[in-house]
């Protein structure tokens, strides 16, 4: 008997080990380099092993069959092998580098990134109110950083060498169809938006993303805070008006409300306009901007509104006019914004949004009177899905409708109407994919179709990126742009083509410990430009898309918040050089808003002992081009250089108090930006001419802010 259990002991123990199967192979990863201390295992089991030094490893299982073979090790991707046990025998297993969202590479070409979220902070939404000269202004506030130019006497944003009207304004990915407040002629304009309701900045100095479109030259992305921080009212009074605003949440939901008053008439009673401008009426408006906020489990909901009244009336200077030139403005802007956001199982997500504006201006020019009504709507879907943390994918669709009706009136001639409708689809995909936590592409295509200028259009969209060590990485993007003539052309033609820019850039970033340094190099080739043969649009004029230009230069930026106790500090210098054959011009000529160099420095100081934020802004741009026709050839000439020198400071009351004072333009410099020539020679056969001077160059503004928590411990210390 005893002989007999031996015997099948014995028999036991030879099945288990001819049972048996060695798994083995060698870990590495793509370069080849052995890998120490890699998990190997089969999944459900405990059979395994782990690599070493030189990446071998080996192991027995009495596993059968098919199975999965399971890698792992910490920052590398897992690698799974399927397939029968027999077949897990000198492996060589490569294994792919993990991309880490923290320290891996990141597409930046031609984009700012700022708020809480931006993993390479440049511009924070609250440099916008403490920056010297920008006066709570977003576009004054850009005006800082590299590839923008300042143009006194308009005020919004112009960019690398593109006008105002190429660059557009979208909230939560929504489009902001009149982004600024109306003015007159040669008087800036300023931003609608309170910079405290947003989170975050993205601004695009080219070569942006597939999802938006409609600008040849740049984006400006506004997003709207998800969760206030606590309920608190804002209290401001200052020399030319006050606001007050409030904040209230309850459970999930929140609603922050804006309102503002602005009056120039004490203002310009102190200090009188003596630039060619007459105040008859000065300038005057009340807005208001509310967002509310639902949030669920999976989801998102805002709805932002902002409205506008202003009025003015003033009389202008005109070489070609013995008296001054009337000019009365009333303006109403309305706009609602909505979005919704869905979180999916699986990293599926999706976005969907409308926003709709009004607005009507009834301007008055002398015996002339100009109503105009523009009504335009944006209905957007996009969805987005994460594969991995190597690849993801956006899509979506889109529709813009615009109506446009504008009614001229003249005691001399007979009323006349003009205007356009137009409805815009465009579709759009794109897709990050992360190679490496040292290389990354963009790819993106967007198509575009215009039912009032029936033509579908196709933009591709590149970047790459490499990260060329621990704190430095290159970028490079390429982009077809197309963009629908302005309303000033299409209301007399609506049967040209949408105007293109083409994007090239590269560019070099550098972050580490408080210090940020970007250079960038770009052409932008223009095609398609508007062109007419008279000196503005008129109804009678032939338009035809004959124009093109181009647009190259570099930009450079340099910030530092660390080296210096105290001290905040940021540098900015471009260099343009441009030329272009659009509007009325006879030749390809350097337009009057592109000087060739742009050079910005603003300081930032904390005064412990004073309680005190000290800052100093100063800007320089180049002699800007103008045409006079007493010399030969066309914007030969150039304007004295462009000087600004501003100074803010604020003063903490206490910890809920600030007291706030700036001036901008402290040297009183005359800044020239362009001249009127007058219409017919004198007897002598000389134009004469008059310096354009815009009257709001220097402009001091005092102001009171007080903030009242529901905990009554608001840190106002946090804002400076």
């Amino acid at each position: 008997m005893k002989i007999f259990i031996k015997l099948v002991t014995l028999l036991l123990c030879a099945g288990a080990v001819f049972g048996q199967q060695t798994i083995s192979g060698k870990i590495t990863d793509t370069k080849n380099n052995p890998i120490e201390g890699a998990n190997i295992y089969l999944e459900g089991t405990y059979d395994g092993a782990s690599s070493d030094k030189d990446g071998n490893f080996s192991f027995e299982t009495t596993e059968e069959g098919t199975q999965t073979l399971i890698v792992s090790m910490l920052s590398f991707e897992p690698h799974y092998e399927a397939g029968d046990v027999s077949y897990f025998q000198n492996l060589h297993i490569k294994l792919m580098e993990s991309v880490n969202s923290l320290t891996g590479v990141t597409l930046t070409a031609g984009t700012f990134e700022a708020g809480n979220n931006s993993k390479a902070s440049v511009l924070k939404p609250l440099d916008i109110v403490t920056t010297a000269g920008a006066t709570g202004d977003f576009v004054a506030a850009l005006q800082t950083l590299p590839g923008t130019t300042t143009v006194n006497e308009d005020g919004r944003l112009f960019v690398r060498g593109g006008t105002a009207g190429e660059t557009q304004v979208f909230i939560d990915g929504l489009r902001v169809f009149q982004p600024f407040n109306a003015t007159a002629n040669n008087m800036p304009t300023r931003g609608r938006f309170s910079p405290f309701l947003f989170k975050g900045i993205s601004f695009s100095t080219g070569g942006y993303s597939a999802e938006y479109g409609q600008a040849l030259s740049s984006v400006l992305l506004l997003n709207t805070t998800d969760v206030p921080l606590q309920e608190q009212t804002e209290i401001s009074i200052m020399s030319v008006g006050g606001g007050l605003g409030h904040t209230k949440i309850w459970g999930d939901q929140s609603l922050s409300i804006n309102t503002s008053y602005m009056n120039l008439a004490p203002y310009e009673a102190l200090i009188p306009s003596t630039q060619g401008v007459r105040w008859k009426s000065p300038y005057e408006s009340i807005s208001g901007e509310a967002v509310f906020r639902s949030k669920g489990e999976k989801s998102m909901f805002k709805l932002y509104t902002g409205f506008n009244h202003s009025n003015l009336d003033i009389e202008q200077e005109d070489i070609n006019f013995d008296d001054f030139v009337r000019f009365g403005l009333k303006n109403n802007n309305l706009y609602v914004n909505s979005s919704y956001k869905y979180y999916f199982g699986n990293d599926w997500s999706l976005i969907s949004g409308a926003s709709i504006a009004w607005d009507t201006n009834d301007i008055g020019i002398n015996e002339a009177n100009v109503d105009s009504k523009e009504t335009s709507s944006h209905l957007k879907v996009k969805a987005h899905k994460n594969f991995s943390n190597r690849y993801d994918l956006s899509f979506g669709a889109e529709y813009f409708h615009t109506k446009f009706d504008e009614t001229y009136a003249d005691v001399n001639i007979d009323e006349f109407t003009n205007g356009y409708t137009d409805g815009l689809w465009a579709g759009f995909a794109e897709s990050d994919i992360y190679l490496s936590n040292k290389f990354a592409m963009k790819l993106g295509v967007r198509g575009t179709h215009s039912s009032l200028l029936d033509e579908f259009k196709v933009s591709p969209r590149l970047s790459l990126a490499y990260k060329a060590g621990e704190n430095g990485q290159f970028s490079l993007a390429y982009g077809d742009f197309y963009q629908r003539p302005l309303s000033g052309v299409l209301k007399f033609d609506g049967s040209l083509s949408m105007e293109k820019a083409s994007h090239y850039i590269l560019n070099y970033q550098y972050i580490n410990n408080g210090k940020t340094f970007r250079t960038e190099v770009y052409h932008k080739a223009y095609d398609q430009l508007v062109k007419y043969d008279s000196e503005m649009p008129q109804f009678n004029s032939i338009y035809s898309n004959f124009g093109d230009g181009y647009a190259q230069g570099i930009d450079i930026f340099w910030r530092d918040s660390k080296s210096i106790k105290n001290l905040d500090y940021w540098f900015s210098y471009s260099y343009l050089d441009t030329e272009r054959d659009y509007q009325n011009f006879p030749e390809r000529a350097t337009p009057n808003f592109a000087p060739k160099h742009n050079a910005s420095l603003v300081t930032k100081y904390w005064v412990d002992k004073l309680r005190s934020q000290v800052g100093l802004s100063y800007s320089y741009g180049s002699g800007r081009p103008y045409h006079n026709p007493n010399n030969p050839g066309f914007m030969q000439e150039k304007t004295k250089s462009y000087n600004n020198l501003s100074f803010n400071w604020a003063y903490l009351i206490d910890q809920q108090k600030i007291l706030y004072f700036s001036v901008s333009n402290l040297l009183s410099l005359n800044n020239v930006s362009n001249y009127q020539y007058a219409n017919t020679p004198d007897v002598r056969g000389v134009y004469n001419r008059r310096a354009i001077t815009p009257p709001a160059d220097s402009f001091f503004f005092v102001g009171f802010f007080w903030t009242i928590s529901t905990d009554g411990k608001s840190n106002q210390l946090d804002n400076l």
